[in-house]
């Protein structure tokens, strides 16, 4: 007998991102999954849970202060996945942010990286994947996207 479709959790993420003075694109904020958290030590894009009643951008911008500290200026919502993991079906609302205030703090004891294609933080979470490809597709990278 063939298991019930679980319902997807929405999950509002992150994909901070620096622009040149042209605009153009640059490196990319990736944070490390804490320890105690399902893939704990796999890095991610920050986000988290949309709760009920908020916008994607509301939970995104909860998220990132509550996890990393900083307050975000507008999101610019980019993709959408769903990914099942072992623990969760999560559909993924991916939201590009070129402006935040605020030092970063790592509130949660993860680490983070500004990085680039190929990426070096290893491992990296598989809800991370398709987004280092979509950046791959959109700067022109051939090789690579990560390592491992």
């Amino acid at each position: 007998m063939a298991e019930p479709e679980r319902t997807p959790v929405d999950v509002a993420v992150g994909v901070l991102v620096e622009r040149d003075a042209a605009g153009r694109e640059g490196r990319f904020l990736l944070t490390s999954r804490p320890v105690g958290k399902v893939y704990a030590g796999y890095w991610e894009f920050p986000g988290g849970k949309i709760e009920a009643g908020e916008t994607v951008h509301e939970a995104l911008a909860r998220e990132l202060h509550e996890e990393i500290g900083i307050t975000i200026g507008a999101s610019h919502p980019w993709r959408e996945l769903v990914m099942d993991y072992p623990h969760a079906r999560v559909r993924l609302h991916f939201c590009k942010v070129y402006e935040w205030t605020g030092a970063f703090e790592m509130r949660e004891g993860q680490s983070m990286a500004w990085e680039s294609l190929p990426v070096a933080s290893r491992p990296v979470l598989p809800g991370t994947i398709p987004v280092l490809e979509w950046f791959a597709e959109e700067r022109g990278h051939a090789g690579p996207t990560h390592a491992g």
